[in-house]
């Protein structure tokens, strides 16, 4: 089971880090487009800046020196077109395909990890040759300030660094401002001499060298051995097309200057190594001639060029200064191409086998360390005898990617592009890596003598020769499977740029792979910086499957299981390594020999015992290399079989929530059937209900009705206020399980809500016969932040329940508070509940039906209620109960204090009119009887009422009369209430409108949809809500009775206030403080029943009758103070 792969947030930083391409110039990968941006000409002179390095003039001094003109010359021109022909299809590819040579090597038959051989023979080129001009600039600098050698050859190494840092914007702008100095250095000297010293041509073209015992000829030896040493320069191509990379995309218009530029500074650099060689050759003649300098300094040119300078400086001092500056900038000019070469050449090699990149700037600076070291040591002095050798490594990987590109890409044998992705590549590809191997241990046989001494003197040639051989037929044994793993189908083509899930930049097409591991797109450096993906993409490309499969054509089975064991392992790393050790210590061996050192046995035997004390010290490493790998790859195996596990069964979770969404949507799905039937039933049951509702007041208010009318009036409002209690309750759990409830934050005087209700059940408790008490058990806080309402709410069904259900004993009601936590315990002595109903009593409609509850009325509501907004507050509602001891009811909720409160009340007396202009309302409702009843609310207080049983009516009225306010219904046939809404704001009518609906859920609806609306009303229509929105949006002033109960009580003087219940007219008060018209309605029973006569209790009832709740509560206030006083 494939495991998906995320990118970790470390991960990313570290990839986006190493992407700064700032720092990094594209190293790694391809060049994207917008990164060549500079023109052919720039690119092509930062790439032309490498012709003034100094070794070409020691080279072509060296093999003159040593093999005379004729050999040099002859060896010179040869390998110098050999150069040029091999550079041509490394220039070509690397501009048009934006890659590095390391890049080209992958797609040119070598693979992903082939090629970090190759890699490998790059890097040390490049810090080989590095060594030898910073070699070369050291000496200048000790000629001209004294200072030692291994100081000049410090300083030779760091001032390269800054300049290569930055990549190809800086080195191209210093090879831009250093051109113009060194031409003229480099040009002006040799034209002197050939002024006044033409002579010395002829001597130079006679000059038969050292090595060849005066003779003056051709030989093919010597000529090979010159060859030797100038062929390693072919890697040169390399370093030329790191830069050609950059070159701008060809297109019609450039075409003719980028074959120019790719010709020019591509190959074309060898046109000019070649005059520079002869100019070596030359100066060495002059200087053997002029006897000015031993034989050992005459190929050194910083010596050459202070001798060259006398020329034109008599001044030997001024002439020895300005050769050291002249060779300060050549060195300059070619190092930092070799520290920037080098830098891309280990970063690639680095990155393919650690799967880590810390950047190339690390590399450049790991890269002139070994040179420095190598200066330190001495040992660049014997790279004469190491390049020898070397020519046949280098020659035969450049041999084998040329040949690839020459011949097996226009026959077909590979792809026409080049593929440089890890994810499209094979490992090891045989063509490659196979003929480099062939040509490397051909070219190394021939110069130690094993083919003769003609093979020896030709062995770089017999390397060079040979991979285009062997190329062309392992292309087309293995038919060129080994070059692409994946199809080009496989490949994102979508979009010229994408974005790379793992770094999240954004990336050319060519730059990016589909990765399996992490299911999307990623860019060609994070994929070879992964290293957890487990090659999902290429299962059969990487290396170990490889090497798996090559052996097991030729080996059977258990030897070949017993190669790829930890013992096989061993084996390999070991001879590998030691095989390198070896090398090593024999360039050692032959920089001594080249010291003329006399014993070199002495030498060769404490060598030998360094080798084999350090095979021993590398063998311990090895194996706990080997073993160390061994435990990660059980580790990792053991770590996938638990992640398989692990996804298997979080695949398991995923198909349960899979079926538990679905569920919970067919909850949701009943749930909002259940909210739309019983907003639907609220409805129908509202609408006749708002008639009998409002008519019932108007009639229980009408003192000319009989007795008898009033008391059945009463009853039908009692009973229609009953209904609508229970439709709220239905409508709030609707709107709880909805979640449509929205809490309010107010301040609340906590201590004024507990006395409420204290004042509030302690009359009840005392006319049932048992006690209420309340204690407080800590310091309670005077004003907390909570919605009231609910709160009060919740407490009300609590206490409610208590006194209800408790026959006799007491009702306790605790309050404690700690930590902005407030705990509500109410305790009674009653019938208690059993264990099995205390789980259902919080579900809507469940009441515990038996003898003892069968004659108390309730809806079941209550508790319901309270429970779920006791969760919809954040808290908690607990039970404690057992049969007929009793239930403790823990309300615990979080109430925050606050340090004040502001309170503010409104006197509501009875209403007789308004003062002012006439207002005038329109009623628009597509029920008459609703109309009707409006009109008879509103009529008697002077306004003028319109009626409009339609929207398009209301609209003809509002278009002859001005409407003051508007009083609608939402459901109405052609033109609902919301769209009359809209139609009138666009007609600029700016004043008020309130909704009348029987639905309360659109109330919700209409503020998400920003309907501009003023009030809200749920029928059925209370008359005293009405009157209050009306004040607060006309801004009336209501004209009121002047009859109250002081005058009355004037009026009645013999009539004794002391009479009346104290007690009672305090909870009537206190009901109508909370709007609680229910209690109030049953105290004012009360006082009726015990005071039947009393002209007092009729203005009350009368005060009751009108919902002026105002007025009851200022002629209570009165009574309690006359009764206090009395």
């Amino acid at each position: 089971m494939n495991i998906k792969t995320d990118a970790l947030l470390i991960r990313r930083e570290y990839n986006q880090w190493v992407a700064n391409e700032t720092l990094e110039d594209y190293s790694l990968r391809y060049t994207a487009k917008k990164a060549r941006r500079w023109s052919t000409g720039w690119v092509a002179n930062t790439a032309l800046g490498i012709i003034a390095f100094l070794a070409l003039e020691a080279i072509g001094g060296t093999i003159t020196l040593n093999y005379g003109f004729t050999n040099a010359m002859w060896a010179i021109l040869v390998v110098g077109a050999i150069i040029f022909l091999s550079g041509l299809p490394l220039s070509y590819y690397a501009a048009r395909d934006g890659v590095d040579i390391d890049l080209l090597t992958r797609g040119a038959g070598f693979g992903y990890i082939g090629s970090t051989v190759s890699s490998l023979i790059y890097a040390s080129f490049t810090f080989i040759f590095f060594a030898l001009e910073a070699a070369i600039m050291s000496m200048a600098l000790h000629m001209m300030t004294g200072i030692s050698l291994s100081f000049a050859y410090i300083i030779s190494t760091i001032v390269v660094i800054p300049l290569a840092t930055h990549g190809i914007s800086r080195i191209s702008r210093f090879q831009a401002w250093t051109q113009p100095i060194w031409v003229i250095l480099q040009i002006s000297p040799l034209i002197f001499i050939a002024l006044h010293e033409s002579s010395i041509f002829e001597q130079w073209t006679a000059f038969t060298g050292t090595e060849t015992m005066g003779e003056s000829g051709f030989n093919l030896l010597h000529f090979g051995a010159a060859a030797a040493i100038i062929f390693p320069l072919i890697a040169q191509n390399g370093e030329q097309a790191d830069f050609l990379r950059f070159l701008p995309i060809q297109t019609k218009d450039n075409k003719i200057q980028w074959w120019l530029a790719v010709i020019g500074a591509g190959p074309g650099w060898v046109i000019f190594g070649i005059i520079k060689l002869f100019i070596g050759s030359f100066l060495t003649v002059l200087v053997l001639n002029l006897a000015v300098l031993p034989e050992s300094l005459a190929t050194d040119p910083a010596h050459m060029y202070a001798v060259a300078f006398t020329y034109i400086i008599s001044n030997a001092d001024i002439a020895l200064w300005v050769a050291g500056i002249f060779v300060v900038i050549s060195q300059l000019k070619i190092n930092v191409t070799n520290a920037y070469a080098g830098s891309i050449a280990w970063g690639n090699f680095f990155s393919r086998l650690t799967h880590s990149h810390p950047g190339r700037v690390v590399w450049l600076v790991f890269n002139v360390s070994i040179a420095l070291m190598l200066m330190e040591l001495g040992l660049y002095q014997a790279f004469e005898s190491i390049l020898i050798i070397y020519a046949s490594l280098v020659v035969a990987w450049v041999g084998s990617v040329v040949a690839d590109l020459v011949i097996n890409k226009p026959l077909g044998l590979s792809p026409q592009h080049i593929e440089f992705r890890r994810s499209h590549l094979y490992d090891i590809n045989p063509v490659g890596v196979l003929s480099m191997f062939i040509a490397s241990c051909a070219g190394i046989a021939a110069n130690i003598g094993v083919f003769g001494e003609l093979a020896k003197a030709l062995a770089a040639f017999i390397s060079l020769s040979i991979p285009f051989i062997t190329v062309p037929l392992i292309a087309w044994l293995t038919q060129g499977r080994y070059y692409l793993c994946r199809s080009e189908e496989d490949a994102v083509t979508e979009t010229e740029q994408m974005k790379c899930l793992v770094c999240e930049n954004d990336f050319d097409k060519e730059d990016i792979s589909q990765c399996p591991s992490y299911e999307g797109a990623i860019c060609s450096l994070c994929c070879a910086l992964d290293s957890r993906c487990g090659n999902l993409c290429r299962p059969e490309a990487h290396l170990s499957a490889q090497t798996f499969s090559a052996f097991g054509r030729f080996l059977p089975p258990s030897i070949n299981s017993l190669v790829h064991s930890v013992t096989g392992h061993f084996l390999g790393i070991f001879i590998a390594t030691t095989t390198i050790i070896a090398g090593l210590l024999s360039v050692v061996f032959y920089a001594q020999q080249n010291e003329k050192i006399t014993d070199l046995s002495l030498i060769s035997i404490t060598l030998w015992q360094v080798f084999f004390l350090l095979m021993l010290v590398t063998g311990v490493l090895i194996w706990l290399y080997v073993l160390a790998q061994k435990s990660a790859r059980f580790a990792l195996s053991e770590s996938q079989l638990q992640a398989n596990l692990l996804l298997q069964e979080v695949n398991a979770h995923e198909k349960t929530a899979i079926e538990l969404e679905k569920a919970r949507d067919a909850a949701n799905a009943a749930n909002l059937a259940k909210s739309r039937y019983l907003s639907g039933v609220s409805h129908e049951l509202r609408t006749p209900l708002n008639t009998i509702f409002g008519y019932a007041q108007i009639m229980e208010a009408d003192n000319s009705a009989s007795k008898k009318c009033q008391k059945i009036s009463t009853v039908i409002r009692r009973s229609s206020e009953h209904l609508s209690d229970v439709i709220e309750g239905l409508l709030e759990i609707s709107k709880i399980e909805a979640r449509k409830l929205e809490l309010q934050k107010d301040a609340v005087d906590l201590k004024s809500l507990i006395q409420q209700l204290d004042d509030m059940f302690r009359p009840l408790a005392k006319a049932k016969g048992i006690e209420f008490e309340i204690h407080f058990q800590t310091n309670v806080p005077h004003f907390v932040t909570t919605d009231e309402k609910r709160l009060r709410q919740i407490l009300l069904n609590l206490l409610s329940n208590a006194i209800k259900f408790t026959p006799s004993g007491k009702v306790t009601f605790d309050i404690s508070y700690r930590n902005q936590v407030a705990r509500m315990f109410v305790t009674d002595t009653g019938i208690g509940i059993s264990e099995e109903d205390q789980s259902r009593i919080f579900f809507p409609f469940e009441r515990v039906r038996d003898s003892k509850t069968q004659l108390i009325s309730g809806t079941g509501l209550g508790l319901s209620i309270s429970n779920l907004l006791t969760k919809i507050m954040g808290g908690n509602l607990e039970l404690k109960s057992q049969p007929d001891r009793g239930s403790e009811f823990c309300l615990s909720i979080f109430l925050p204090t606050v340090n004040e409160a502001t309170v503010s009340t409104q006197d509501h007396s009875n209403i007789l009119g308004y003062t002012g202009t006439p207002q005038h309302i329109m009623v628009v409702d597509d029920e008459y009887n609703h109309r009707n009843l409006i009109d008879a609310f509103l009529s008697p207080l002077g306004f003028i009422v319109h009626q409009a049983q339609s929207a398009k009516h209301a609209l003809d009225i509002f278009s002859k009369q001005n409407i003051n306010l508007f009083l609608l219904d939402l459901n109405m046939p052609e033109m609902n209430g919301q769209q009359l809404i809209i139609e009138l704001r666009k007609l600029n009518f700016n004043g008020p409108i309130i909704i009348l609906s029987a639905n309360s859920y659109e109330e919700t609806l209409l503020n998400q949809e920003a309907i501009d609306f003023q009030a809200f009303i749920s029928k059925p229509i209370h008359i005293g809500k009405l009157l209050k929105q009306i004040q607060h949006c006309l801004n009336t002033q209501w004209e009121k009775t002047e009859q109250t109960l002081d005058s009355t009580l004037d009026s009645n003087a013999s009539e004794d206030v002391s009479q009346l219940d104290i007690d009672a007219l305090t909870s009537l008060r206190d009901f109508a403080k909370m709007g609680y018209l229910k209690g109030v309605i049953e105290y004012i029973e009360s006082l009726e029943f015990q005071n039947q006569q009393s002209s007092i209790v009729k203005n009350l009832r009368q005060m009751v009758d009108k919902c002026d709740l105002e007025g009851i509560i200022h002629a209570t206030n009165n009574l309690i103070e006359k009764g206090s006083t009395n």
